[in-house]
């Protein structure tokens, strides 16, 4: 890892972005700059966190000239994204220009595609879908069909949910409203019968029971990342599921399908934000199931994990906080340690699952 590699630019000082930038001003051996168009919305605790040990900046990187001006005067070598996913074509593209790594959170399909024909022939490292899902959640089933000789079935299911609901929904607004309604909206990818094909979003309903609790389970977008790719002619059945609590999909399907709601996202995202509270009281349920041949004899691996709010710096951070921003951290700092394997594309599934759990950020997965 050179210096310029230490020096990190975090575009975005949301929710996510914030914690990215507490994460690596503690571990003292990045020198850590966070940007965004305004600072003013930082929590006190996290500015008084920040302070003295993370630089931070004025910058609209909608700007491709300001954004690489930037990238030049401080000496940037690792660029991390936790923009909207919109934005992230263009951060891509001035990454590439100047030679710096990137790292982002998206879960769009189209903006990873795009990451991935940008990446080629690059010596430094384009890791994009970084975070939970996706991310982690590929990790984890990668490493659980590692260990069988044929793969018939691969679940995988992640919900970011309220401890306590108490609305209509069920729900609470833990992370972006713009990601949440593009996974509602946006096709999905799986594969049956051994062939990648495409599924219908807020399709593919099932119910799941895990410590006694019913969740309910649909198609959303984005949350399987390259794994169709890498495992179509080799999976029989992959797909990838939001975890909500019963009656959630039902409501969300009259909103978007039968109002119409998914051709006038501006209308639904404002009435979502206007109706649904935010709150730190989460919980990240972990659901990941692989069923197989090994030893001539089928068998299934599962990997079920609850991740609760955290305190970390003296502050309290939600569930899907802690592991969004710990995810793409254990990533980076992968990725940092290891240049010559990682370069280009670089895929969830070329993650260790020992690797990650072991870093010093992704133990918040392992505790």
């Amino acid at each position: 890892m050179t210096q310029a590699d230490k020096k990190i630019l975090i575009l975005g000082a949301g929710k996510i972005g914030s914690l990215i930038a507490c994460l690596f001003s503690q571990a003292q051996d990045y020198q850590v700059y966070l940007a965004d168009q305004q600072l003013d919305s930082l929590p006190e605790p996290v500015a008084n966190a920040l302070k003295g040990k993370v630089e931070l900046s004025i910058l609209n990187a909608k700007d491709g000239k300001q954004l690489a001006a930037y990238i030049e005067r401080n000496g940037i070598g690792t660029i991390l994204s936790s923009l909207p996913y919109n934005c992230n074509k263009l951060v891509a593209k001035v990454a590439a220009q100047n030679n710096t790594h990137y790292f982002d959170l998206t879960e769009d399909v189209e903006v990873t595609l795009y990451v991935s024909d940008i990446s080629q022939g690059c010596q430094r490292a384009f890791v994009p879908q970084c975070g939970l899902a996706p991310g982690f959640i590929s990790i984890v089933a990668n490493a659980l069909m590692s260990e069988f000789e044929k793969i018939n079935v691969v679940k995988m299911r992640v919900g970011a949910l309220p401890v306590n609901p108490n609305n209509a929904l069920k729900y609470s607004l833990t992370w972006s409203t713009d990601g949440l309604i593009n996974e509602y909206g946006n096709l999905c990818y799986g594969i049956e019968d051994g062939e990648m094909t495409t599924l219908m979003p807020l399709e593919g309903y099932e119910t799941i029971t895990v410590d006694g609790l019913l969740y309910e389970a649909f198609n959303t977008s984005g949350g399987l990342g390259s794994l169709a790719e890498t495992y179509a002619q080799k999976v029989k059945t992959m797909n990838y599921k939001t975890l909500r609590y019963p009656g959630h999909c039902e409501k969300i399907k009259l909103l978007m399908n039968d109002l119409k709601l998914n051709d006038d996202r501006d209308t639904l995202k404002r009435i979502l934000e206007r109706s649904i509270p935010k709150t730190k009281q989460d919980v990240v349920l972990i659901y990941v199931s692989v069923a197989g041949l090994r030893d001539r004899a089928l068998f299934e691996e599962n990997y079920v994990k609850k991740i609760y709010p955290t305190q970390i710096g003296g502050i309290e951070w939600s569930a899907i906080q802690v592991t969004t921003a710990a995810g793409i951290c254990a990533v980076v700092d992968l990725v940092m340690e290891n240049p010559e394997q990682y370069h280009g594309l670089v895929r969830q599934e070329d993650i260790l699952l020992s690797d990650f759990l072991s870093n010093r950020f992704g133990k918040y997965y392992a505790q």
